[in-house]
Formats: structure tokens, C-alpha cells, sequence
């Protein structure tokens, strides 16, 4: 049987067009990979040979995942042979042949991620007289990436900024020393593996033209998400032969605040007159109902190439609309449905995936699954109890119960910094060893006085006599904050108010909101700090006031985690889940300021005023987490959700009326105030129509 028959008949049409320009739409689920790799295959059929071809991936795994497929279809050698690649590692290769071109005799080193923000770091102190911590390297950065990746140039850059952003300002005064310092240093940063190969292409047009030449069929994938660089780029390879085919899907266009314009696969046929457009709309994932909800929910975008996804795959279960109370209960009906799925339909735990559109809904799912003892992984973040505000907090708590607990004291003695540094802590804890005693007790003995006449200093305290005046008040306050927060946990109630006191105290939240960086990043870590507040009243309202049963409870669930178990339920972003599949997905936070994101529907900045709502990439974000989904989908929602210990009314998402109401059934993740099953059922009609009119 010829490889060709074992595609559909537009897969086919795909992977036999190899001629000019081609535009292949393909859905969620519909094998793109497959064509791609299949392509790659019938050109080699046709005796095209395997170095003249060149396939583009944004990934270095779905390079790989293409490598390995093509090898098993054309055999190690020829598929050794093709070139498969991504953007950044075509641009690394074409700046290594071309180094003399560049004017560069010797080899050129990359700065990564670290060495980058390094460099900004040490360029602002030469600029920012007052204090240069106040700036934060990443928001900066950010801002010099977008404009390379829009080939924006350091003098073009300055005529687009905001007067009235400080980090712009500062970014255009950074841009083009930035760029000279890597020169000067024989450097390039991601970007310019991009963007330098362009400018050498439009400035040694000898040097395109031997790159037109190698390359002489070019394949990209997951062209939605192509920036203006790498269009560039692109464009000036295919100019001559014009024999390009783009594999994509505008409708999971994402990642336009990374800098991706959704433009290059809505405009490909003006950009490539004569372009063939195909259409791949058969889904091989998902279930008649998880497709028709995605159908009607894109179909609102005005922006993109019409298509419907269809499969000939089994009915399924109509779409689970889940309505809680706050996010606790949304996030314990998560935690409790997985477990009873588990249990009774033999589903394994990697079959679950929760999806969410910010990383701060993780916390409350965290400690849902935490608490039914279900393993599970964050993908693409940090987990919510091992975030370093959090740890910190979690040491200083840990540390007012128990003064013993070196690893805590370590860990806070000098955060936020109180004067004591590394040689002051290396003489405690000399005198702690030599005189057999803890390391707190080593605090205590260079303690000068105490605030607290229940906390005398030992009269037989041995003295520490190499520690200065300075190190001594420095540990002497240290130790009566710690008796401070004591004396708060000490009283039988109001354990999440006496946790915030100490903590407040300890100096945590000033430091967040003064140790520099962007206001957006300040504000997320406070949030993080007034979430794991909820968990302890949580904690007391359901079992005790009791601090030490909190945190013995999150010691053992952590070692749970750690446990080497690949069988765990994933936590990700609607970002990050895009390309993934499960068969059962939890879509989370289904609500107004949630999905859309209040960004999208209350812009900020000087233009915010003027500023048009664009909904069409959050509609695409709830696009992509249902298509997720290949058995089972739960779209769920609160309330109520809680923000610094109060509680909000929550809105329904404005997408969930753009579902069919035929394609759900209603779920309630708390007992209705009704008695029987009748008056049950008439509840639950009544709060999905409430749910879709969002009346709620």
C-alpha cells in the first residue's frame, strides 16, 4: 500500500502540492504533523534530494518528534539529511558559515537568558544614578526582545515608545548599548539569530542567494505563531522558488503578546499570490460535542479562514458545566471528580489535565488535589507552596514555632536584610558548635537585651565577644521578632490575622513591594502571600487553630510530591497546554476577568481610554483548552472567588452563551437547597439557563 493511501483525501492534496505557495489549514487534531512529515517523504519519492529540503518548527521537541518520524518513513540516512530545524537553530547555522560576511574572523559566543538580564543589569547601573534596583532586567528585556522580533530597529524603537513609561523610556536609553556591548563582546542573544541573519541577507544579496539555492523546498509549522523576523526570514528564502508550505491554524493563534502576528497566515495569499489554500477540518481527537462547542465558540471571531472541524468519532458525553460556590469548592469538585473517575472508570491520573488562564488559580487547585492526596505536576511554572514568597513566609512561620529549626532560621535570619551577613552567621554558628548549643541559642547569646520580659537573656549565656555593636543589634532584633510573632500564634483564634501580623512585621510585603522589578510581578507575589493566609483560615475553619498542624500537613504532602511517580494529574495555563491532549480535560474559571482576562476587556495605559477590546485571542485561548479534550470536558466556574480574605460575586464568562446549550448538562459542586431529586433536577436546569443568560 503506497504511503499516500493512508491519508484523507485534503492530507493528500497537502502532501502532493509541493509546487508554489501552500497554505495548509489544519484544525486542532487533524494531523498536521503527519502532512508534514509525509511531504518530506513523497519530495524524496520524487527524487528531490533530502538536502535541497528544509522544515521549520518553533520547538526544538517537534523538530525532534519530526526527525524521528521522517527517518522511519525515508530510513536513518536520507532523513539524516533533511534539514529539521527551528528558526533560532537555522539563524545559529546560517551565522556560523557566514562569520566572515559578518565581519567577525573568529567564532561568536550566545548569551542565554541569564548572561542577557547579567548584561541589562550591569548597563542600568551605568545609567541609573539613584538606584538601579528599583528597574526590573526581565520587563526591560522584554521590551528590547519585542522589538527585534518586530525587526524594530534601536532608532526606530525610539519614535514608538511612551513618553510616559518609565521601562520604555529606559529600554530605548538601553537598546542600542545593549547591541553594542554584545558586538563588542563577539555576542549574540536568541533575537539576533534571527534578526542578523536578515540584515545580512538584505546587505550581501551573494549570500541569499547561496541559501536560496540549498534550500529549495521550505515547510513551516505552526505558522500562526511566526513573528515578523522570522517572516523575514522566511520571505527571503522562498523569493526565488516560492516553494513554501505553511502548516497552521489561525484559530490557535495565542501568542500575540509574545510578539506572533496573526497577520502572516490570514494574509499568506496576498503575501504569496497564488498561494493553494487547503483546509484539514477532520478531527482524529475529540468527540462530536467537544467539536461542536469549539465550532460555535470560534465561529464569533470575524478575523480568520472559515473551517469546521468534524470527526467520525463515537458520540460522547454531552460537555459537564460545573457551577461552584468560590474556588475552593470549584477547585475540591476538581480534586474530588478525579478521584471517583479514577476510581470507578479506570482512568489513570496522566489522563487528567486542569487548565486555567492564570497561574495564580493554582493555589487553590494545589491544595484541593494536595488534600485528596492526588499526585500532580505544574507545568510551565513554579508550584504554588514551593514559590519563594511563599517559602519564606512558610520558614518565618515555621521558625516562631520552632526556634530549633536551623534550615528556617537560615533561610530568613538575614531576608529581608537586617545586617546580617555571612560572616556574622558563620561566628553564630561557630559559638552554636563549640558551646554545644543551637543556633538560635547562639542568637540569643549575642542578644543585648530583650522586648519581651517573659524572654530574659540567660544570665549564664556565654558572650560572643568577636561579634561588633552593629551584628549584635542586628541579631537582637532578629530574636525579638521571632518572640514577636510568638507571642501572636499564642492566643486560640483568629490564626490567619496573627499570621499576617508576624509577617507584616518580619518585613516580608515591604520588601516585595520595594526590592524593584515591575509593579505587576510585586502585586502577583503579595497575592501569593494572601493565598497561603486563606489556606491556614481554611485550615482552622475546617479542623483547628493549629499553625503546627498546617504545616506538618504541607511537609508530608510535599514529600508526596517528590516521589518519583510519572502517573500525576497536569496543572497548566491554557498557554502552555496548547499542543497537548488529554482525555479528560477541567477547563477552570470559566468567568468575566478570568476568560476574557481583564486585561483584554479593561486595557491599560495612556491609550486605554481609546483602546478597542480585542476579544478574538482570549475566544482563541477557550478555542484551543476545548480542543484539548478527547473524551471528556468539564467547563467550570465560581460564584464567588476571594481576593485578600474577601469575597467577590463572579460573573459568568460571556463564551459560555456562545456554547449550545444542548451540548451540556449542568453540574452543581454544592448541595441545592432542595429536598428532592425533582426539585433537584429543576434546580440544575434552572442554573444552566441562569449559567448561559449569565443572570447568575
Amino acid at each position: 500500500m503506497s504511503r499516500l493511501d493512508e491519508l484523507n483525501v485534503p492530507q493528500r492534496e497537502a502532501v502532493t502540492t509541493t509546487e508554489g505557495p501552500v497554505l495548509v489549514l489544519a484544525g486542532a487534531g487533524s494531523g498536521k504533523t503527519r502532512v508534514i512529515t509525509y511531504r518530506i517523504g513523497h519530495l524524496i519519492d520524487q527524487k528531490v534530494r533530502a538536502e535541497k529540503i528544509l522544515a521549520v518548527s518553533f520547538t526544538n521537541k517537534a523538530a525532534e518528534e519530526m526527525k524521528e518520524r521522517v527517518e522511519k518513513l525515508v530510513g536513518t540516512r536520507l532523513g539524516r539529511a533533511v534539514n529539521l530545524s527551528t528558526y533560532h537553530a537555522l539563524g545559529l547555522e546560517i551565522l556560523k558559515v557566514e562569520k566572515r560576511a559578518l565581519g567577525m574572523q573568529s567564532g561568536f559566543t550566545i548569551y542565554d537568558a541569564s548572561d542577557q538580564l547579567g548584561l541589562i543589569r550591569e548597563l542600568c547601573k551605568r545609567i541609573v544614578v539613584d538606584d538601579d534596583r528599583r528597574f526590573d532586567a526581565k520587563a526591560i528585556l522584554f521590551r528590547i526582545s519585542r522589538a527585534k522580533n518586530a525587526f524594530v530597529s534601536p532608532e526606530e524603537y525610539k519614535e514608538k515608545i511612551r513618553i510616559d513609561d518609565e521601562y520604555d523610556l529606559i529600554a530605548a536609553d538601553l537598546y542600542p548599548k545593549y547591541q553594542a556591548a554584545l558586538r563588542g563582546f563577539h555576542a549574540f542573544d536568541f533575537d539576533d539569530l534571527l534578526t542578523e541573519t536578515v540584515r545580512l541577507f538584505l546587505e550581501r544579496p551573494e549570500v541569499l542567494a547561496k541559501w536560496q539555492a540549498r534550500f529549495q523546498y521550505v515547510m513551516v509549522d505552526e505558522y500562526q505563531d511566526t513573528n515578523r523576523a522570522q517572516f523575514l526570514l522566511l520571505e527571503q528564502l522562498v523569493a526565488l522558488h516560492k516553494n513554501v508550505c505553511v502548516v497552521g491554524d489561525d484559530d490557535q493563534s495565542i501568542y500575540g503578546w509574545r510578539g506572533a502576528e496573526a497577520t502572516h497566515i490570514l494574509e499568506f495569499d496576498k503575501q504569496f499570490p497564488g498561494a493553494k489554500i487547503i483546509r484539514l477540518e477532520e478531527n482524529y481527537r475529540s468527540t462530536p460535542g467537544i467539536l461542536a462547542a469549539a465550532n460555535a465558540v470560534i465561529v464569533n471571531n470575524t478575523k480568520r479562514h472559515g473551517k469546521v472541524l468534524w470527526t467520525q468519532n463515537r458520540p460522547g458525553e454531552k460537555l459537564k458545566l460545573v457551577v461552584a460556590d468560590d474556588a475552593e469548592g470549584e477547585a475540591r469538585f476538581v480534586a474530588e471528580e478525579i478521584d471517583l473517575l479514577a476510581a470507578t472508570r479506570g482512568y489513570k491520573l496522566a489522563d487528567f489535565a486542569v487548565l486555567y488562564r492564570s497561574n495564580l488559580q493554582s493555589r487553590a487547585l494545589e491544595e484541593a488535589l494536595r488534600t485528596q492526596r492526588i499526585q500532580h505536576r505544574v507545568v510551565g511554572g513554579t508550584a504554588f507552596f514551593d514559590r519563594k514568597e511563599v517559602k519564606d513566609a512558610i520558614a518565618y512561620l515555621k521558625l516562631a514555632l520552632n526556634p530549633r529549626d536551623e534550615i528556617s532560621l537560615r533561610r530568613v535570619i538575614n531576608y529581608p536584610a537586617r545586617g546580617i551577613g555571612p560572616l556574622t552567621l558563620q561566628r553564630l554558628a561557630d559559638h552554636a558548635q563549640s558551646h554545644g548549643v543551637t543556633l538560635y541559642d547562639a542568637c540569643t547569646h549575642a542578644r543585648t537585651h530583650s522586648l519581651f520580659d517573659a524572654v530574659p537573656r540567660a544570665a549564664d549565656a556565654v558572650e560572643i565577644e568577636d561579634l561588633g555593636d552593629k551584628s549584635k543589634a542586628a541579631v537582637t532584633a532578629f530574636c525579638d521578632l521571632i518572640d514577636h510573632g510568638r507571642s501572636l500564634l499564642a492566643p486560640a483564634t483568629g490564626l490567619r490575622q496573627a499570621c499576617k501580623e508576624f509577617l507584616v512585621a518580619a518585613g516580608i510585603e515591604d520588601e516585595l513591594r520595594g526590592a524593584g522589578g515591575s509593579a505587576l510581578v510585586a502585586e502577583r507575589r503579595l497575592q501569593n502571600l494572601e493565598g497561603l493566609l486563606d489556606s491556614i483560615q481554611r485550615f482552622e475553619e475546617r479542623e483547628a487553630r493549629d499553625l503546627g498542624g498546617f504545616l506538618h500537613r504541607l511537609t508530608l504532602q510535599s514529600q508526596d510530591d517528590d516521589e518519583e511517580d510519572t502517573d500525576a494529574v497536569t496543572l497548566v495555563t491554557l498557554h502552555g497546554a496548547k499542543g497537548l491532549e488529554y482525555p479528560v480535560v477541567f477547563l477552570v474559571g470559566m468567568e468575566e476577568e478570568l476568560l476574557p482576562h481583564k486585561r483584554t476587556l479593561y486595557p491599560q495605559g495612556p491609550e486605554a481610554q481609546n483602546a478597542v477590546i480585542d476579544l478574538g485571542e482570549e475566544r482563541r485561548l477557550l478555542y484551543v483548552g476545548i480542543t484539548r479534550a478527547r473524551q471528556l470536558l468539564y467547563l467550570c466556574r465560581a460564584c464567588n472567588r476571594s481576593s485578600r480574605a474577601t469575597a467577590r460575586p463572579r460573573t459568568a464568562s460571556r463564551f459560555l452563551a456562545e456554547i449550545p446549550p444542548e451540548l451540556c448538562e449542568a453540574r452543581l459542586a454544592w448541595k441545592p437547597p432542595v429536598v428532592s431529586a425533582e426539585d433537584a433536577d429543576a434546580f440544575a436546569r434552572a442554573s444552566l439557563e441562569k449559567l448561559f443568560k449569565m443572570t447568575e
